[in-house]
């Protein structure tokens, strides 16, 4: 399996060049050029399977330049210890019909891990057959999540830094706890001065930025990077998606053929964009439900075909969602396009020119067979939050919440009664106060005695939230965005 730039589609390089670089030089995204197939048999296997032995059905189709015993040992050094006793997505059944797919039993909880524990060793491997011996400098913009889960995966791997920017006042006050109080002798963590977009538009331009690279390269070090613009990052979460379905096979609320939807709170797209590569290799999806919240940008490209990020930004409860530029929809657009690397790269530099562009009636047509969109401000969010717990006793954080909410608007306006899994992100205790908010219309200020609440509420208290409490701040940077390429220079120094 090769791998090819969504903005130029003569390059052709294996996973692990891909894994290592992260960006393709132009500033395009690595895509394969061709979806594997996996049949109903070998589907309808997987519900037998382990989360692990389904991992390598699904990874092992795209990392063919993995040997068997290497993608093993990433598989297994990810997902046999480092989560909890419920396992690495297990299904929560809210109705007959309703599933809610658990993804926050890693060690940050939150979606992020499942990518980013197993990550770390796809590069380990990946530097050996490139030859590699700089030292890789993993960059990381985060609206929240990401940054913990990359600091909890990098931090102190051998021949390898990470740094992470994340927007000031622009994350939880939890998420922002878990990464500045991050230990590890590899670990940087600075606060921009913006908002998420601010803080990733200023990596990618660090990483297109020649002058930085030479000047790292002259201290024997390289840029990589752990969002999800890393394929990496992307396909492990392709997985999830099969295991979910087997899961449902496994339980006896599907029969093997039967489609299913999925309900995803997407900001950046790449989550529901493993979903669609699921659906591309086989797995029979009726719809792929997006979910956003009050930043809309993605509903209103959905219905309109127009993908428009001049608007106004805000901050919400579901922060994670944050974002008006959606990076991994340009992997979609390559798709939608049939692999038109051209239309594609001019679309990218009419987004970066004048904050939109829009796509062509065909694509248009492909893109709402697939899938359908929805935002829930923030009123229908704590609503969410409070109906499930009101109605299930399930206890769910902002981000899922969003889902739940699109969802519940879905199947008033369609009647569409598909079995559906609903992908739940992080877990409440990261975000404690909204919960609290919604639920008793009050909460303490203080988010660690949010988080006791909550506990009293009879929902299990993961460790790391008791631990969080007492950890010593040990990141206190904060810059400018047009400063983010001299902090990393003299971060490394």
């Amino acid at each position: 399996m090769l791998y090819t730039s969504t903005r130029d589609s003569s390059l052709k390089y294996s996973a692990a060049k891909c894994f290592v670089q992260g960006l393709s030089v132009e500033g395009g995204l690595f895509v394969p050029e061709s979806f594997p197939e996996i049949c109903l048999d070998e589907i309808a296997a997987m519900s037998e399977m382990s989360y692990s032995e389904r991992a390598f059905k699904v990874l092992s189709r795209y990392l063919t330049d993995f040997s068997q015993s290497e993608l093993l040992d990433c598989i297994n050094s990810a997902y046999n210890t480092k989560f909890d006793e419920m396992g690495v997505a297990p299904l929560h059944y809210v109705d007959d019909s309703t599933a809610v797919m658990e993804l926050y039993h890693g060690p940050t909880l939150a979606f992020k891990d499942v990518a980013l524990q197993i990550l770390p060793h796809f590069l380990k491997h990946a530097k050996v057959k490139e030859n590699e011996n700089a030292l890789i400098l993993i960059l990381v913009a985060t609206s929240g999540d990401t940054g913990k889960a990359a600091l909890e995966g990098f931090s102190d791997v051998e021949g390898m830094g990470i740094s992470v920017f994340f927007p000031n006042e622009g994350v939880s006050k939890m998420q922002q706890a878990q990464m500045c109080t991050q230990e590890g002798n590899n670990v940087f963590v600075c606060a921009v001065n913006g908002n998420f977009d601010d803080a990733q538009t200023g990596v990618k331009k660090i990483f297109a930025d020649t002058s930085i690279k030479e000047d790292l390269l002259k201290q024997n070090i390289k840029l990589s990077s752990a969002n999800s613009i890393n394929w990496g990052r992307l396909v492990p979460q392709v997985v999830y998606y099969f295991s979910a379905y087997a899961d449902m096979i496994k339980d006896k609320k599907i029969k093997v053929g039967d489609k299913v939807n999925f309900v995803v709170p997407t900001g950046n797209f790449g989550d529901i964009l493993a979903g669609y590569y699921a659906m591309k290799m086989g797995l029979p999806v009726n719809k792929l439900i997006c979910a956003s919240n009050k930043n809309k940008v993605l509903t209103e490209f959905f219905e309109t075909g127009i993908y428009n990020a001049n608007r106004e930004f805000f901050k919400t409860q579901s922060p994670s969602m944050d974002i008006l530029i959606s990076s991994n929809l340009e992997r979609l657009l390559y798709d939608l396009s049939g692999k038109d690397d051209t239309f594609v790269a001019s679309l990218m530099g009419q987004l970066k020119e004048n904050g939109e562009y829009k796509i062509t009636d065909e694509m248009f047509k492909e893109l709402t067979s697939v899938f359908a969109a929805g935002y829930a401000d923030e009123e229908k969010t704590a609503s969410a939050i409070k109906k499930m717990w009101q109605e299930n006793s399930y206890c769910i954080d902002t981000h899922t919440a969003v889902g739940v909410a699109v969802y519940e608007d879905y199947k008033k306006g369609t009647n569409d009664n598909t079995p559906t899994v609903l992908l739940s992100t992080a877990s409440p205790y990261k975000f404690p106060h909204a919960v609290l908010e919604a639920i008793f219309n009050k909460a303490p200020v203080d988010e660690f005695d949010a988080a006791d609440e909550i506990k009293k509420m009879g929902v299990k208290q993961p460790k790391q939230i008791a631990e969080l409490k007492t950890k010593p701040v040990l990141h206190k940077a904060v810059c400018n965005k047009e400063d983010m390429p001299k902090t990393i220079l003299n971060a490394v120094k």
